[in-house]
């Protein structure tokens, strides 16, 4: 995250509401990628927002010059952990992975 909100930035990118995330987003593509790398599990509609809020959280953080702050993070996660969604009950089966073939 931080280090797209640091190319938007160099990108010349001024206002946080130019921020934008779409299933096409390259962010996207890579987060899926890692936490889906076999696209066994449909993603949630509010994970696209969730990718969106926290690389804004990100850009106003570096665009601030918090991130010269020790910790500046924290805030971010604070933030964010606020947009978390509950786990569903199926991927705390131990068999999680034979459900989804």
């Amino acid at each position: 995250m931080e280090k797209f909100a640091r190319q938007l930035l160099s990108d010349g990118v001024q206002s946080v509401d130019d921020v934008r995330i779409t299933i096409d987003s390259e962010l996207f593509r890579i987060l899926n990628l890692h936490y889906n790398r076999n696209n066994h599990i449909e993603v949630p509609p509010h994970f696209l927002y969730v990718v969106e809020q926290t690389l804004k959280e990100f850009f106003r953080a570096i665009q601030a010059s918090k991130d010269l702050e020790p910790s500046w993070k924290k805030t971010i996660y604070k933030i964010i952990a606020r947009l978390d969604d509950n786990v569903p009950e199926y991927f705390k089966s131990p068999n999680f992975l034979e459900h989804l073939e």
